[in-house]
């Protein structure tokens, strides 16, 4: 199982049914690109295995998001909703950006989504001609250069520093006069590692110098342990805030995300919106709504919880000989291995789950991905088992 899993991520599937699709034209863009190496890991798993391979909080959504859902079910408010996403959550929204984040969007310079993924698509299909160039942290999210590509840009790796986060010197040796946009995604998965306010600001100069845009992934920015989260529309204009509630509230399976802009990129934004999506769930939107008005309690619990996972990871990964830099955000720990591929799979084939680093990247390679959004009881018996396996 474990091999099947490697080569699923390493390959990818070539015939389906013992079928000939040969003669069938595909587009080019999407069949040059993988599927993604978590999902592989995630749907081929399996179900005794110890997940730490996925990215979603291990809590359950809180009792009065969900709440709001049943009664918005229950209210019969099950048809669509404005495009744009309902007046009340944009509101709330528009209060969260400038009391949390720092600067100022006015409810009709926010776009409610089906998740972070929708708005990071709908941001891109607004930015990108054929050609145009996006630079991305290498290693990476896997989401930023598939939707690049399929949307015939140009994915431009740039390698991080020591520290695993993007550095403005790194990201001007590689701007061209193609360049349309910067990825910044801190805190960021799969490094965990938190971007300095310093290095945020300088980036956000350089897109204003150059006129490129920052598409900004705050997707983790309540789970920051050391340091501190800066949105980088607090310094500029030239800024795409891409969020949701995924993450923060437990709320991976609800697929309720927003982004926010000046009204410029919301005006081209919203048009790919309406023709791709329509508009967000109706009643996720509700539940959004109560999580984002809502008591903070549950978010603060997850951090702490995440906060005590972490420390027991990173120390015992240190104690097996692992070199792990100790993430400073997310959920996710990034250790240094011998062999990415390798580790993976006799980790896999133990019943562990981890994800080689080079399914984020060629600049992955020589690292695993693990996820600390398990239970500490998964935690402790995974590291027993790599002490035995390693």
């Amino acid at each position: 199982m474990a091999r099947k899993i490697i080569h699923l991520i390493n390959g990818g599937l070539r015939n389906i049914g013992g079928l000939n699709l040969k003669e069938i034209k595909f587009s080019e863009n999407v069949a040059k690109i993988d599927t993604s190496g978590i999902r592989k890991i995630f749907e081929a798993a399996g179900s005794d295995a110890i997940n730490l391979g996925l990215g979603q909080p291990d809590f359950d959504t809180p009792e009065h998001i969900k709440a709001a859902a049943i009664k918005a079910i229950n209210e019969g408010f099950t048809g669509y909703t404005i495009g744009s996403g309902i007046p009340e959550l944009r509101e709330a929204l528009s209060l969260k950006f400038k009391e949390e984040n720092g600067f100022s969007v006015s409810p009709q310079e926010i776009i409610v989504t089906s998740g972070a993924s929708e708005a990071l698509a709908i941001a891109l299909a607004t930015l990108l001609n054929p050609g145009d160039e996006v630079l991305i942290s290498n290693p990476g999210f896997v989401s930023y250069n598939a939707l690049t590509e399929i949307l015939n840009g140009r994915a431009v790796s740039v390698p991080l520093a020591e520290d695993l986060t993007m550095k403005p010197e790194a990201v001007l040796e590689k701007i061209t006069p193609k360049t349309r946009a910067i990825v910044l995604n801190s805190p960021s998965n799969p490094t965990g590692a938190v971007s300095s306010r310093a290095d945020i600001k300088a980036l956000a100069e350089i897109a204003e110098d150059h006129n490129i845009t920052i598409l900004s992934d705050e997707v983790y920015e309540y789970f920051i342990y050391e340091g501190e989260h800066v949105s980088p529309a607090s310094y500029s204009d030239n800024v795409i805030t891409v969020n949701a509630t995924s993450k923060s509230y437990a709320m991976t399976g609800w697929r309720l995300g927003y982004v926010a802009a000046r009204a410029e990129y919301i005006g081209q934004m919203l048009k790919v919106h309406q023709y791709i999506q329509a508009c967000a769930n109706s009643v996720a939107q509700k539940a959004a709504y109560a999580a984002v008005t809502g008591p903070k309690d549950s978010v603060n619990a997850m951090k702490e919880e995440f906060r005590k996972r972490r420390d027991v990871l990173v120390k015992g990964l240190n104690e097996l000989g692992m070199e792990c830099t100790l993430p400073k955000g997310a959920f996710y720990a990034f250790p240094k291995v011998s062999d990415s591929a390798e580790v993976a799979s006799k980790l896999i084939s133990n019943g562990v789950i981890v994800v080689p680093g080079t399914a984020f990247g060629s600049e992955g390679d020589g690292y695993i991905r693990i996820s600390y959004a398990a239970s500490m009881k998964d935690i402790e018996k995974a590291l027993n088992i790599m002490e035995k396996v390693l």
